[in-house]
């Protein structure tokens, strides 16, 4: 470290190392000016990327977006809200979570709004995580989880999966007094594997009185008939479950997510959350894309029938995936380099999917469902590139 400058760590920071207090020190920190314990463990969170160099019009399918972007009535409220952009929105998005609890059959007083479901998250561990404390999480689960207990001194712990599938006896062994969260992305994001509503019932029921699990189902959308695990929500006082607007709905870039819970534990969540956390443009924009449900039947049909067809193509390639149950597939490579190489050749062609080995999976690349004409070109590239190979 020595001689190391402080730009010098920001810009490796930037590219992922991690730096202890010490290091801080050593570039000339002052001791008296340091972030708690655990922030500089984390590693910044890396998006899907969007741009490739050298090409133009690329194709994005690195980030889960809905190809078709969000419906019609959702893009007609967002352009009403310009002619009151100079008003302060409602604090309670009293509107928004009646409309979410009218299409969903739920109590909109236990509903919680917020910037993403991310945001959700980092409540629930800003308000019952800390030091000494522990987050569980599935072996490939959501890189965001570790991010927000490390964020509040908390330990991530992560358990292994069965074949790239959450194991629910995993999860219930690695659980101790310290276990304070247990975070369950149903679909899970990278592979898109999910488990069924008895196995999620058991985990609930196994937990330590002290721990809420958390159901992530920023996918669930995208399940027929999948409430997302809202009847357990309703059934127990130790579930939470966090939706999102950024994936069906197609409002990425407006970030809006919601949670649903016990009464006590939306209670807590509201107290910590910042009162103008949505904006006016944000909360109308929610409330007309989730009163649109016909669009969102809409996309779920054409996801599942191209989601069907990509998987079958790319298996025939000699590119296995895991049945996946979200707007994705994960494919699975021979070996680290393959996937690398795919990737490489996909971005010369102008297609941009996800490399997740930061997610324990360095033999495989998540790739978006788009659209069918998208999905032709990443198969045909593909064995493009199984061609090159041979």
């Amino acid at each position: 470290m020595a001689g190391v400058t402080l730009a010098e760590m920001t810009l490796a920071l930037r590219a992922g190392r991690v730096y202890s207090g010490a290091d801080v020190q050593e570039v000339g920190m002052s001791d008296a000016i340091r972030p708690q314990p655990g922030i500089l463990d984390i590693a910044l969170y890396q998006g899907g990327a969007g741009h490739v160099a050298g090409v133009a019009n690329a194709l994005k399918l690195s980030s889960n977006e809905n190809p078709f972007g969000p419906s019609d009535k959702a893009k007609d409220a967002f352009l009403r809200t310009v002619h009151s952009l100079h008003r302060y929105p409602n604090t309670d998005h009293a509107s928004l979570r009646t409309a979410i609890g009218e299409v969903h059959g739920l109590d909109p007083a236990r509903v919680i709004c917020g910037v993403g479901s991310d945001e959700i998250i980092t409540f629930l561990c800003q308000a019952y995580a800390g030091p000494g404390d522990e987050v569980i999480r599935t072996e490939h689960g959501f890189l965001m989880y570790d991010i927000s207990a490390r964020a509040v001194g908390a330990t991530p712990v992560a358990v292994p999966e069965r074949e790239r599938t959450t194991d629910v006896d995993a999860i219930l062994a690695a659980c101790t007094r310290r276990t304070k969260l247990v975070f369950l992305a149903n679909p899970n994001n990278p592979t898109g594997t999910m488990i069924g509503a008895g196995e999620v019932a058991r985990l609930a029921a196994g937990l330590p009185p002290q721990a809420i699990l958390v159901l992530d189902g920023a996918y669930a959308e995208y399940v027929p008939g999948y409430d997302g695990g809202a009847a357990l929500v309703e059934a127990r006082t130790n579930v939470v479950m966090t939706r999102t607007f950024s994936k069906i709905y197609g409002l990425g870039g407006l970030r809006i997510g919601w949670g649903y819970g016990p009464k006590p534990i939306i209670d807590v969540l509201n107290r910590i959350r910042g009162p103008f956390n949505l904006s006016a443009t944000q909360l109308e924009t929610a409330e007309a894309a989730v009163r649109d449900q016909e669009y969102v039947m809409k996309c779920r049909a054409e996801n599942a029938r191209v989601r069907r067809w990509l998987a079958e193509a790319l298996a025939e390639l000699g590119v296995p995936s895991d049945t996946s149950m979200a707007n994705f597939i994960l494919a699975r490579f021979a070996d680290q380099a393959e996937a690398e190489a795919a990737d490489d050749y996909l971005k010369s062609q102008g297609l941009i999917v996800r490399r997740v080995a930061g997610y324990g999976l360095p033999h495989c690349l998540r790739i978006t469902v788009g659209d069918e004409a998208a999905c032709r070109r990443v198969a045909h590239a593909v064995g493009q590139f199984k061609g090159l190979k041979e």
